[in-house]
């Protein structure tokens, strides 16, 4: 298994860090480094995201976990479980400060052999991670 993961403390409350991350991120993706996301998260929706990683693939995902305003889960890959990529984000308050964690793990059968082909994701992630803060700062 392969992770990428990124953490941050934003000061706004949890409830406007879950707004721009579920309403904001749909509307206007390039900040987060997304070149465009279809579909909007909610519990059980499809998504097609275009990364800057990757601005030629579509990736396929579903939103499966959705518990607001704590918790999020994307999952995408390969059928049977070959190749599994799941992105968890998650958010817990303390006061009016909210801390960001997001990271990623891919799994299955033939992700060794895949792994070896994804790039450093670490920057794209850092980079999601300042966009978020610094839009649900500027309405927190």
């Amino acid at each position: 298994m392969k992770t990428f993961k990124t953490s941050i403390d934003i000061a706004a409350p949890i409830d406007e860090v879950w707004r721009v991350l579920t309403e904001d991120l749909p509307r206007d993706p390039t900040p987060f480094g997304i070149l465009r996301l279809d579909g909007t998260p909610r519990a059980g929706s499809r998504l097609k995201l275009w990364s800057e990683i990757d601005p030629k693939r579509a990736f396929a995902l579903s939103v499966s976990e959705f518990h607001p305003p704590h918790k999020m889960v994307w999952r995408g890959g390969m059928p049977l479980g070959l190749f599994t990529g799941t992105r968890t984000f998650a958010l817990s308050s303390s006061g009016d400060t909210t801390r960001f964690d997001m990271h990623e793990v891919f799994s299955g059968l033939m992700s060794g052999l895949i792994v070896k082909s994804i790039p450093d994701l670490t920057p794209g992630f850092e980079k999601f991670a300042g966009a978020l803060k610094e839009k649900a700062e500027q309405h927190g």
